[in-house]
């Protein structure tokens, strides 16, 4: 089996519940294959004129989901043939390099660190995202000795890549006022962001 058919099989039921692949990979594990997916979340909702909005991270019961579809998709197409796999779907997780504007745009509202074409490295917090520049807000948090100075303009086509800065404890991210089972369940939701797969025999 092959990371190229697989794609092919999977890319348009993964779209029909707006889901795109990131990655595929194919590698051998004694007499079985173990197939991996990266899904994430489709972006063709937003409008071209939306740079800001919040992406929410996949959670568990999505990426379950996905591997239903996957290994639904999978099951029906007879260029599989029947030699048996295992399948594992996940989302990309927070450690994953940000290689492309969508990567970037789903991001919004994260700290960042992206390396330019020219070795020069940008930090802070993602505040929009458009098809020509991004927009970081200088934070201590990501870089200590970042001023007041204002926003950074960083040209799309300069950045080689970047990473998620991961935030520990950040105060504001969690709502104090909620019950404290409601609260449980934000924390969860937070802790899906890390794309933990889920697992399926094919």
């Amino acid at each position: 089996m092959q990371a190229s058919l697989v794609r092919s099989i999977v890319e348009a039921p993964l779209a029909a519940v707006d889901l795109v692949v990131e990655d595929v990979t194919v590698t051998a594990a004694g007499r079985r294959s173990v197939v991996r997916i990266a899904v994430d979340r489709s972006l063709a909702g937003l409008a071209n004129t939306d740079t800001t909005s919040f992406v929410a991270p996949l959670s568990l019961d999505e990426v379950a989901d996905a591997t239903r579809v996957v290994d639904a998709a999978l099951d029906s197409d007879t260029r599989v043939g029947n030699a048996p796999y295992v399948l594992e779907v996940s989302s990309p997780g927070v450690d994953r390099p940000l290689t492309q504007p969508r990567h970037l745009r789903r991001n919004v509202g994260r700290l960042v660190r992206l390396r330019l074409l020219d070795g020069a490295e940008r930090s802070g917090r993602i505040a929009s995202v458009s098809d020509l520049v991004i927009v970081l807000t200088p934070d201590p948090a990501a870089d200590p000795a970042a001023t007041a100075a204002g926003p950074v303009e960083v040209p799309v086509n300069q950045v080689r890549d970047g990473r998620v800065i991961i935030e520990f404890g950040r105060i504001d991210e969690v709502d104090l006022d909620v019950p404290d089972d409601e609260l449980d369940d934000e924390l969860d939701e937070t802790d899906d962001e890390l794309g933990e797969p889920t697992s399926e025999e094919g």
